[in-house]
């Protein structure tokens, strides 16, 4: 039986998939050993997925504050994320920066963070977390090393960089209820700094066959949902460029025997909330903007409040009316989220709305940008 974060290898858990199904006997989770749901065994799942986490100086500063003195706290500042992400039976963070040590830490331009963020991302609920970004490689070979370290201990499962060959080789299956979510993820760039000597699998990058063959194994290896993190897109640009769209189109275009290689496609990346669509029957989150982040600065030099915008996304799937059948969404929502970079908190903006916060020019905005592509007319609504 596959447990909850554990990871697996791809190769052998294909062998030994192939090898169980002559029996069809069943575990205790009710799994068929040829990897399908016994009747009845299955229900939906919801999966969360927020914006990118980017450890600026200011807010490392701000969980030193709420820590007291004695090191860094990042659950306050994570607090009000809480309830939707812990509320969910999986989910997903995108890390941008890495891990540093208990040594003063930098915010800009590289992004190196305590390692005690890990540890409130655990807190607050998130089963595994991209670390495929520009940012990647800030601190080289180290700084992924310490990064999924830090993930490891905390019991945050990660998709996107990796310390060995053999762990770039592994796919994170995740247990959603009775179902298990393969995780992978990728990025379009490492911010120019070169990939380490003799480590080409360090980071993942986004290649359409590569992420297709990735997907088509993760399902040989037993996942019935496939989840793919993308760190794509143009900075400070509301609507998904050329790239992302071909991207998006491509790898929900990808089938093996009829059935989709990819069931959910999570971007980040530029910086601001970006448009959820539907493409060939399969959810596109183009950007979900950064949940965690200083004041951010646009490409024209000025300060740019859309930087310390988000949408959540949160996805229910129901399992296949028969053995074989693709999971499917449901229900799709979306959450504006926003962070407040003097007081250093994310804000849920609807929650905050109806405290009396001046924030619904803010919620609107993201709104207004996430269902720009039609996601509506398709089921996509607000969460609660």
């Amino acid at each position: 039986m596959i447990t909850r974060g554990r990871q697996i290898n791809l190769a052998v858990a294909a062998v030994l998939i192939a090898t169980a199904a002559a029996c069809q006997d069943q575990d205790p989770a009710g799994h068929r050993r040829d990897g399908q749901h016994a009747p009845g065994a299955a229900r939906p799942f919801t999966l969360v997925a927020t914006g990118d986490v980017l450890p600026h100086d200011s807010v490392v500063e701000r969980a030193g504050a709420d820590a007291g003195g004695g090191g860094y706290d990042f659950r306050p500042l994570l607090a009000a994320a809480r309830p939707l992400v812990s509320g969910a039976d999986l989910a997903i963070c995108h890390l941008e920066g890495v891990y540093g040590t208990d040594a003063p830490t930098t915010g800009r331009p590289d992004l190196t963070a305590p390692p005690q963020l890990a540890e409130g991302l655990a807190a607050t609920g998130y089963d595994s977390c991209a670390t495929a970004s520009d940012h990647s490689l800030d601190d080289g070979a180290d700084g992924i090393r310490r990064t999924l370290g830090a993930l490891d201990r905390a019991g945050v499962r990660h998709a996107g960089s990796a310390r060995t060959e053999g762990e770039a080789d592994h796919a994170v299956l995740l247990r959603a209820g009775a179902a298990r979510v393969a995780h992978l993820a990728y990025t379009d760039g490492t911010g120019g700094r070169p990939l380490p000597q003799g480590q080409p699998w360090a980071v993942r990058g986004i290649d359409p066959d590569r992420i297709a063959a990735d997907a088509r194994a993760a399902r040989a290896a037993g996942a019935d949902v496939v989840v793919v993190s993308l760190h794509w897109g143009t900075a400070w640009q509301d609507q998904p460029d050329e790239r992302q769209l071909s991207l998006g189109r491509r790898l929900t275009a990808s089938r093996t025997g009829g059935r989709p290689d990819v069931d959910l496609v999570l971007g980040a990346g530029a910086h601001v909330p970006q448009p959820f669509e539907k493409v060939n029957g399969t959810w596109v989150v183009y950007g979900t903007g950064d949940q965690v982040a200083g004041a951010m600065t646009n490409g024209a030099g000025v300060q740019d409040p859309r930087g310390n915008q988000s949408a959540a996304g949160r996805f229910t799937f129901v399992p296949p009316a028969r053995p074989g059948g693709r999971w499917t969404v449901a229900k799709a929502e979306f959450v504006p989220q926003g962070f407040d970079v003097d007081a250093g908190r994310v804000l849920d903006l609807d929650a905050a709305l109806r405290s009396g916060a001046a924030v619904g020019a803010a919620r609107d905005h993201i709104r207004d940008v996430v269902l720009s592509r039609g996601a509506a007319g398709d089921g996509l609504v607000p969460g609660k």
